[in-house]
């Protein structure tokens, strides 16, 4: 079995929640797509990593059915891992930087994949919603505080590869970010945390707690 790293990324603030993601840190290993899609459906995460160029930061994803140009939560962690001032991914150069317990990334909403974001009453209606059948990537958000910026949500991926409910976010994040145009303060899935803040140009900042599960 090939060597990878486990975390868990956008973390509770007491460390527990987030959503786990499998690093290969020597990609060389597993130089193939096909044999990286195999892996990856093994693995059974939500996303796995392959890292082709550690220093300069130059990273491949992959979900158990599809290899995804960007992605939130791999490069939030991966940049963890790594220590590095960026990321390289194929849809662009991810800007990466750690702030106390938190780590950030740097990117832009056309990066992320296409989602449904869609908005509910109250979080009492996010809370109860049941996994929607397969066919689209659902993000399903309330606010729980407006005029703090604290959002409920949920993800659905939709894509019928054993994933129904994804626990923690980013690309989701960054488009209802890009959208709302202000800084957010999201709780997803059982309870993990995102942090999010729009820059200047379209960029927008990620930011969560990871930790290394193995």
């Amino acid at each position: 079995m090939t060597d990878y790293d486990v975390l868990r990324v956008f973390c509770g603030p007491d460390g527990g929640y987030g959503n786990e993601l499998g690093v290969v840190r020597e990609g060389s290993v597993r130089p193939g797509r096909s044999d990286r899609q195999a892996l990856a459906a093994k693995l059974g995460f939500s996303e796995t990593v392959f890292v082709d160029d550690p220093e300069r930061g130059v990273i491949d994803i992959y979900t158990p059915a599809l290899r995804l140009p960007f992605a939130g939560h791999p490069c939030v962690g991966t940049a963890w891992l790594l220590d590095v001032p960026e990321l390289v991914t194929p849809a662009g150069v991810v800007g990466a930087r750690q702030d106390g317990e938190f780590s950030w990334i740097e990117a832009r909403a056309e990066w992320a994949p296409p989602r449904t974001v869609r908005r509910f009453a109250s979080a009492a209606e996010v809370d109860a919603l049941a996994v929607p059948p397969p066919g689209e990537w659902l993000y399903a958000w309330a606010w729980e505080d407006e005029a703090a910026g604290r959002v409920r949500a949920r993800g659905f991926p939709g894509r019928g590869d054993g994933i129904e409910e994804d626990e923690a976010t980013g690309a989701a994040a960054l488009l209802l970010t890009d959208r709302l145009g202000r800084a957010l303060n999201i709780t997803q899935g059982r309870g993990s945390q995102i942090l999010t803040a729009p820059q200047p140009h379209g960029w927008v900042e990620i930011g969560g707690r990871v930790r290394l599960e193995r």
